[in-house]
């Protein structure tokens, strides 16, 4: 069998390393503009939504979460219907950062993609999906206690 994952977690290092040096400039680090691009296109985000769009647990998001809002990129507000519960919503200069991270972002979809055909493209897409829904039903599990039989 070919080793897909490992090809896949070769690109993600690849690219998440190459982004924590491009938006260094900005005080982003460790994959912290990942949280940034989410709370952007989900004002109001509610972070355990957050931490389950991402795959992390809630003790990571926590940690990144705190950055952003440290370096001003962030604000906590508490939800309308519920004082206690904090929504996450992007500064203005989290806004203003966003358009350059999604430039990165299609600038590197770009750069993968060279030379495949628009059919190629869109199979590549649908495998990726099923393969994340695929892998969500384990991550489910296993963030719930489960212990996956090998």
């Amino acid at each position: 069998m070919r080793e897909i994952l490992r090809e896949i977690g070769m690109i993600a290092r690849a690219l998440d390393s190459i982004s924590n040096i491009e938006f260094k400039q900005y005080q982003l680090t460790k994959g912290q503009y990942l949280y940034l691009v989410r709370i952007c296109e989900h004002p109001g985000i509610f972070p355990d939504r957050l931490a389950e769009m991402i795959k992390v647990d809630r003790t990571t998001a926590a940690r990144a979460i705190t950055r952003l809002e440290q370096n001003g990129l962030i604000e906590k507000r508490s939800d309308s219907t519920n004082r206690k519960i904090k929504c996450l919503f992007p500064t203005n200069k989290g806004k203003d950062i966003y358009p350059y991270i999604m430039d990165e972002h299609n600038h590197s979809d770009a750069v993968a993609l060279q030379g495949f055909t628009n059919e190629e493209i869109e199979t590549a897409a649908s495998l990726l999906l099923r393969m994340r829904e695929n892998i969500e039903k384990d991550w489910e599990f296993v963030k719930k206690g489960g212990t996956r039989t090998y």
